[in-house]
């Protein structure tokens, strides 16, 4: 009888061992959010390196792959088989992508650049300032702002359903409300522990 007791407590364990950890991958959200918001903000994109090799002419070492053996064969964790790369390629993130860019280059550059408007931390555009807008503008940059706003919020949900994980959303808006300030232009405004800061 004690024999058999003891098979449920195995099955556990058996299974614990190759459960799939998904996890969100910080390091690949950053790369997306980076190409995402430089587009839109007007800088390109610079291609990746090549690899060196190194001097025997082989490729560098952090060109070969870590094998885990043991998921291979079912035992130990599978995450290796489970890291996603976040993309950023759907038609809808385009076009989201599209619009902002045009919207950025015609109507929210200027309030950047006259300090009117700023990067809050929750990853969408505040008008900072008002006063820096001339009266004749302030209408249709509270409009371009809204809009904006309309699609960061959509870019955000959409990356993360396009990948295959909604709940990672607030993650998303994380990773790119630093992004915005990251690639902000010297001199634009960011929030920053509640208060405004000048880049």
């Amino acid at each position: 009888m004690r024999r058999w007791m003891g098979l449920p407590v195995a099955a556990v364990l058996l299974t614990a061992c190759v459960t799939i950890n998904v996890y969100f991958p910080a390091a690949e959200a950053k790369e997306a959010a980076k190409e995402f918001v430089e587009k839109v903000i007007g800088d390109e994109v610079s291609p990746p390196a090549p690899a060196q090799p190194d001097k025997s002419g082989a490729p560098s070492a952090s060109l070969h792959r870590h094998i885990d053996w043991l998921s291979l064969v079912g035992i130990g964790t599978a995450h290796a088989q489970s890291q996603p790369d976040i993309t950023i390629k759907t038609p809808a993130i385009q076009a989201i992508q599209a619009r902002m860019a045009a919207r950025f280059d015609a109507d929210l550059r200027a309030g950047f650049d006259a300090g009117a408007l700023g990067f809050a931390s929750d990853g969408t555009v505040v008008v900072r300032d008002a006063s820096q807008l001339a009266l004749k503008d302030r209408v249709s940059v509270n409009q371009a702002v809204a809009d904006d706003n309309r699609d960061r919020k959509a870019v955000y949900r959409e990356v993360a359903v396009a990948n295959g994980h909604p709940e990672w959303e607030a993650q998303i808006r994380e990773v790119f409300a630093r992004q915005w300030v990251a690639s902000a232009r010297p001199g634009w405004w960011y929030q920053s522990g509640g208060s405004w800061k000048q880049k």
